[in-house]
């Protein structure tokens, strides 16, 4: 027999089992962290959207106020314009919460009575106010309310989301002019020269998180909204209009 000699060392095979991967301990560990990054990923886009939605909603609430307040700017201007003497124009409703003006703007002697002249009889007021204060009477509540304008035909929304509208009446010294304590104009009402205009706008939506603790004056320092402690934000914005045409 021949005997042989193997040399060299044998190939061993390996276990499965002892393959190196990862413990239990550190799927944990990663699973942990990356729910920590993606948090912070959405709260990081949760937060930009939360502000992209309140600018956009601020900026609808201030371009709300810029066109109400040029519609009243160029009409209230013209109140009681009546060239040829016989159309009686003036103001019709001088009070705190509404105003109603007339003119002749096509100088036919009067102030839309014949139905053929659009415009030249004015009323604004707020919708959802009862009592005619010019205050949203479901303020609390969350209901919503705009500046309405009528010209005899209906009321259309003149501003979207409008808590408070107030008038304030001077006479041409520059006086106050209030005929019953509440800031409206009745017997004097041929005296006023010009009108200081107030509004107040809130936008479409609360805010979560916010509570809106303002409180909203007219130029006198009256106030005129009172702190609704809400998730919405408010715009406040006054000017003062002569009438060009009254008070004279």
């Amino acid at each position: 027999m021949i005997h042989g000699r193997v040399t060299g060392k044998a190939k061993t095979m390996k276990n499965p089992l002892s393959e190196k991967g990862f413990t239990i301990a550190e799927l944990v560990v990663a699973m942990a962290i990356s729910g920590v990054v993606m948090a912070g990923i959405y709260a990081a886009y949760y937060s930009q959207q939360k502000a992209y939605i309140a600018q956009d909603q601020v900026a609808e609430m201030q371009q709300n106020l810029r066109v109400a307040l040029y519609h009243l700017e160029s009409e209230v201007r013209t109140a009681g314009y009546d060239p040829t003497g016989d159309a009686d124009a003036g103001i019709l409703i001088a009070n705190a919460g509404e105003m109603q003006i007339s003119k002749d703007d096509n100088e036919d002697g009067d102030t839309n009575l014949d139905g053929d002249d659009p415009d030249e009889e004015i009323h604004y007021f707020l919708t959802n106010d009862a009592d005619g204060d010019g205050i949203n009477d479901g303020v609390a509540s969350g209901a919503v309310c705009h500046l309405a304008k009528d010209t005899g035909s209906g009321p259309v929304v003149a501003a979207e989301h409008i808590d408070a509208v107030h008038f304030v009446y001077l006479d041409e010294d520059g006086n106050v002019l209030d005929d019953d304590g509440n800031g409206n104009v009745t017997t004097n009402i041929d005296e006023v020269n010009a009108v200081q205009i107030t509004l107040v706008a809130r936008t479409g939506r609360p805010d979560l998180g916010l509570v809106n603790t303002g409180s909203y004056e007219d130029q006198q320092g009256n106030t005129i909204l009172s702190a609704q402690n809400d998730g919405f934000r408010r715009q406040r914005i006054s000017t003062e209009i002569k009438c060009r045409n009254m008070g004279l």
